[in-house]
This record gives structure tokens, C-alpha cells and sequence, in this order.
């Protein structure tokens, strides 16, 4: 390909466009990764004693957990169900065996997807903390470096995990199943339905070694302040190197 026939900036913008457009479309898809965290904040923030942590600078349990844990609600809904779901049915509607054959290369629905739908993570972010700390009286995390370095490494496992629904998933339908199956297998064991101190030690030390546990325990150590477990960051680079070369390994076009 010549450096004139290449996409320039004006075909990415056009594209990546386009691509939210038809996210905006799936009102499912756009407003569950919003209404899920937002339901499970309310829900525990309404119901929590807000009990003080020694040694956090006041901060609560629902600063140190809910809201870690809606955050990675938030983030793993989009990265594992929403993205796998539109990658694989581009290719089973032949979307990208179309696109392989003009300058727009089928990689560059790819970027635009990650681009939309990191766009869409960033956005139900800032509302769940702008609501948590609006009309829950949530404090912003005592180490804010931190936590933004946590929920990026977070951010970029659940997306690598996605890619990899995306890259074995034969439909869109298939991808959907999938990914909901990871996210709630993932959560279950992580955290969601209730602390992991909760479960037996062994699915309790499974759940924190798997990328959603170990967010929401890293998440909530930045939020106090401390320096998350070596462990739980461990896990999640794991999981990006890991997922990350078996989706570019596996990931078929057509």
C-alpha cells in the first residue's frame, strides 16, 4: 500500500464516527455497562453502615470496596461483553473479508472499536464517581497516581480477556454468551455477590488472582491509600501478556 492510498486522520475519525454510532444504537449494550454499576453503588452504598477504616483518613467501606467494585463492574461489562460482541459479528457478517480488500484494513475497525469503547468505560466512570461522590459524600482516592495506574492495568486486562472472547467467539451471539459467562464466572469468585472473605479459602485466593478480584482488591488499596499487593498487579499484567497474545494468535479475519 502507498503512503497516498493509506487512511489518513479524516477516514479514522470517519470510522471511529461511525463505529459509535452503532454503539449508541444497542440500547442494551450502551445503557447496562451505566445502569449495572450505578444499581450495585446505590444498592450497597443505601444498605452500608459506612463504617470508618482506621488508617484510611476516614475513608469508608463503601469508599474501600463498593466503589472499587462498581468501577470494575463498569469497566468489565463493556471490555468482555460489549466489545467481544461487535468484533465477532463484523466477522460473521463479512464485514471484515470486506474491508480487507480496500485501504480501510480490517485493524482499523478494530482501533476504532477499542477507541469507543474506552471513550464509553472513561464516561461511566466519571458518573459513578460523580454520583458516588455527589450523593454518597465519597472521597476520591488518597492515592490518586495509583489508582488511576490501577484502573488503567485493570482496564487494559478486561479488554485483553475481550479481545480473546473476540478472537475464538464463532458469532456475535456466541460472543455475548461467552463473555456474560466470564463476567459473572469472574465476579462471582471476585467479589460481586459479596466480600471474598466470604467463600472457602481456596475459590476465595481464585477469585483475587483473576483480573476482576484482583481490580476491585488493588482498586480499594488505592483508594486507602496503600500500595496494592504485588500479587493482585501480578495478575493483572499476567492476564494482559497472556490474553493479549492468545487473542492476536487466534484472532481470525473471516
Amino acid at each position: 500500500m502507498t503512503p497516498a492510498s493509506r487512511p489518513g486522520p479524516r477516514a479514522w475519525a470517519a470510522l471511529i464516527g461511525a463505529e459509535a454510532r452503532m454503539v449508541v444504537r444497542d440500547t442494551p449494550g450502551l445503557l447496562i455497562p451505566f445502569a449495572l454499576p450505578l444499581l450495585i453503588l446505590v444498592m450497597n452504598a443505601l444498605g452500608s453502615a459506612k463504617q470508618v477504616v482506621p488508617g484510611t483518613g476516614g475513608r469508608t467501606t463503601v469508599d474501600l470496596y463498593v466503589v472499587p467494585l462498581a468501577l470494575a463492574i463498569g469497566t468489565a461489562t463493556i471490555a468482555v461483553v460489549n466489545l467481544p460482541s461487535f468484533l465477532a459479528y463484523y466477522r460473521t457478517a463479512g464485514v471484515l473479508r470486506q474491508l480487507a480488500v480496500t485501504p480501510a484494513r480490517p485493524i482499523m475497525v478494530l482501533v476504532a472499536q477499542l477507541v469507543v469503547s474506552a471513550a464509553q468505560t472513561a464516561a461511566g466512570i466519571a458518573l459513578a464517581l460523580g454520583i458516588a461522590t455527589v450523593a454518597f459524600d465519597v472521597h476520591l482516592p488518597a492515592a490518586p497516581a495509583g489508582a488511576l495506574g490501577v484502573l488503567c492495568l485493570a482496564a487494559l486486562a478486561m479488554y485483553a480477556v475481550g479481545l480473546l472472547v473476540a478472537a475464538v467467539a464463532p458469532t456475535g451471539n456466541a460472543a455475548v454468551a461467552i463473555g456474560m459467562t466470564l463476567f459473572f464466572a469472574m465476579g462471582a469468585v471476585g467479589g460481586m455477590f459479596g466480600g471474598t472473605g466470604n467463600l472457602p479459602g481456596a475459590l476465595a485466593g481464585i477469585g483475587e488472582a483473576l483480573p476482576f478480584g484482583a481490580a476491585v482488591k488493588a482498586l480499594g488499596a488505592a483508594w486507602a491509600g496503600a500500595t496494592p499487593q504485588p500479587a493482585q498487579l501480578v495478575s493483572l499484567a499476567v492476564t494482559v501478556v497472556v490474553c493479549g497474545l492468545l487473542a492476536a494468535r487466534l484472532f481470525r479475519w473471516r
